[in-house]
């Protein structure tokens, strides 16, 4: 019976989801040429509508425990699904969010996305790609905005606690900000790669802010502790 809810629930989700989706992609392209705010605003929108029928149709409840300024910091986030990615522009006004390289080539979404301000990260671009995207993640904080980013470098199933990539430990060095680690236990009630999800709590714990110019190693503990503070305790351990 509960997966045969869940079930009904998903698929209303998945139609509600991708309508959106849909109407939110094309209204933030068709005003590229006309308005920066207008496609910031049709992001928000869809992020906003996210979070409402995630909590109407999924019977899920989103809780934040600590502040999350919207300051020109870096946050460090926990990727556990899709969930926390969508909800970027609703957690924030504007993020400057890090994301694949291959997901700029997606029709009409990778349009705006550019537009809009998201970071491309190529792995495989070497100098000059790291050059870019430095050159991108200062620009976005000499404006004021926050740059995200999922430094465990792909979606994690809750409970695993993987090594932060290496990137996160140049761009805090080179940027010299500071850091904002935030826990998210999304993988629980939205897990990743599956179209089904299930009701539950969604919570963000926001971490101790971390101070630019620490050595790497301890810069990396203290994040890597933060964002896995909603996973069990042997999880840092199973290296």
């Amino acid at each position: 019976m509960r997966y045969a809810v869940a079930l009904v629930r998903s698929i209303l989700f998945w139609i509600a989801f991708v309508l959106m989706s849909s109407i939110s992609s094309i209204g933030a392209v068709v005003s590229l040429p006309i308005s920066h705010r207008a496609t910031i605003f049709f992001v928000r929108i869809w992020a906003i509508f996210h979070r409402l029928i995630c909590r109407v149709l999924l019977g899920q409840k989103i809780i934040v425990e600590g502040e999350m300024p919207d300051a020109p910091v870096l946050y460090v986030f926990k990727h556990e699904s899709a969930f926390e990615t969508i909800e970027q522009p609703m957690l924030f006004r504007h993020p400057a969010v890090f994301a694949k390289e291959e997901l700029f080539s997606i029709p009409v979404w990778g349009q705006a996305a550019r537009f809009y301000g998201l970071i491309p990260v190529d792995r495989d671009g070497g100098g000059k790609a790291m050059r870019a995207m430095l050159g991108a993640a200062k620009a976005a904080l000499a404006a004021g905005r926050p740059l995200c980013l999922f430094a465990e470098g792909t979606r994690v199933p809750h409970g695993e606690a993987p090594p932060l990539r290496p990137g996160f430990a140049g761009m805090y060095r080179l940027l010299g900000t500071d850091v904002i680690p935030v826990a998210v236990n999304s993988g629980i009630a939205y897990p990743p790669r599956r179209w089904i999800k299930w009701p539950g709590t969604i919570t963000y714990k926001v971490g101790e802010r971390i101070p630019a110019g620490l050595p790497r190693d301890e810069a990396e503990a203290r994040v890597r502790a933060a964002i896995n503070a909603l996973n069990p305790p042997e999880a840092l351990l199973a290296d």
